[in-house]
């Protein structure tokens, strides 16, 4: 017997408020909620709110906040680090809950996304994919309840020996004034943003992006740098809600490598968190089988504690499972380089023809960016 499909209707601020205080004990991550609407409008993006899903007795299921996401090749709703479980999250539950946000976009009027993105458990349809990946799958979370003496204590003593070194090495942590964040961020910050990029691979925001995220998010946040001789070497911005606090953006000089200023910073948030009634602290994201270029910063994480959190990971619900076939075919194609292209566009044309025949496109494997 297939279980009845859930209701869903959008909250707004009061709503969403009523939710949280009646489920004290579940962490909601900052990027479901109505303050990180806010930060996505501000960015020029376009959320679509946050809704929330009931089952037939009425009972809250699951809420989930929606951006819309146009790209060249597609359209997407995507659901970042959500969505937020308040029942039993169970395959048959998710199931329902996938088929439920399926059946929502599909009779939308205002958007015609090719899939919606979000975090599964257990992959079984209608997940699949994803396209690319979206968010981490494992990380570090440090327990914050303990007392500072015993929360030092549980440090690899690797992380003990490097703090002392940094206090010895004239490292000084300076927690910024909020009404300093963004000028302090633009003229001394930002840059070590991008040697730290250009240095580990990868491609950091613009200056506007952590601009933006600090005078929006402001109540959430906060901005600590470390220094020696008035010369910036690391800093870090921490998000909290709820209790729950995470080592958000970092970045570090390569002085601040021998200078071992990255332990002093995040041993001094921590002891920021900690006194601000913040129980916990995520690291986020450490190695894993679709996230290798972690590696560098998982041995980092480590010192801190053993606690390693499994985080679903992100799939695709596609809208229109062929066409959804096609655009995922091609953009692996693209990916894998140009003797490919050729057959991806046959096999293409060959799923687009079976789409004409009624035939069920073969699943789609998983391509990552």
């Amino acid at each position: 017997m297939t279980a009845a499909p859930l209701t869903y209707s959008k909250l707004d601020g009061n709503a969403f408020a009523a939710i949280a205080d009646a489920h004290p004990h579940i962490v909601i991550p900052i990027e479901q909620t109505p303050d990180w609407v806010e930060f996505e409008r501000a960015l020029g993006r376009s959320p679509l709110g946050i809704w929330s899903y009931r089952d037939e007795a009425g009972t809250l299921v699951a809420t989930a906040s929606y951006v819309h996401i146009v790209r060249r090749s597609r359209e997407s709703v995507v659901v970042v680090n959500g969505p937020v479980w308040f029942a039993e999250r169970t395959p048959a539950a998710e199931r329902v809950l996938m088929e439920t946000v399926r059946r929502q976009f599909r009779e939308s009027p205002d958007v015609r996304p090719l899939y919606v993105r979000m975090q599964v458990a257990t992959l079984q349809a209608p997940a699949t994919g994803p396209i690319e990946h979206g968010w981490y799958e494992r990380e570090i979370v440090v327990d914050l309840t303990p007392s500072e003496a015993d929360l030092l204590r549980s440090f690899r003593p690797n992380a003990r020996n490097s703090i002392r070194r940094a206090q010895r090495n004239g490292v000084e942590v300076r927690s910024i004034p909020r009404e300093e964040w963004t000028e302090v961020f633009a003229a001394q910050l930002f840059p070590i943003m991008q040697e730290t990029a250009e240095r580990d691979g990868f491609q950091s925001f613009d200056s506007a992006y952590y601009e933006t995220l600090l005078t929006v998010l402001g109540d959430h946040l906060r901005l600590l740098v470390a220094y020696r001789d008035d010369a910036p070497l690391s800093w870090l911005i921490t998000t909290e809600y709820r209790g729950y606090s995470v080592y958000y953006f970092a970045g570090s000089t390569h002085e601040a490598r021998s200078t071992f200023a990255p332990y002093l910073l995040l041993w001094e948030a921590f002891r920021v968190l900690r006194a601000a009634g913040n129980t916990a602290c995520g690291l986020t994201g450490i190695v894993s089988e679709n996230y290798p270029g972690l590696a560098n910063v998982t041995t980092f994480k480590r010192n801190f504690s053993k606690n390693v959190v499994v985080v679903p990971t992100t799939y695709d619900i596609p809208l229109n499972p062929v066409r959804y076939a096609v655009v995922a075919s091609l953009l692996a194609a693209r990916r894998t380089g140009p003797s490919t292209v050729r057959g991806a566009v046959r096999r293409a044309a060959g799923l687009v023809r079976k789409a004409g025949t009624g035939q069920t496109a073969p699943s789609t494997p998983t391509a990552e960016t």
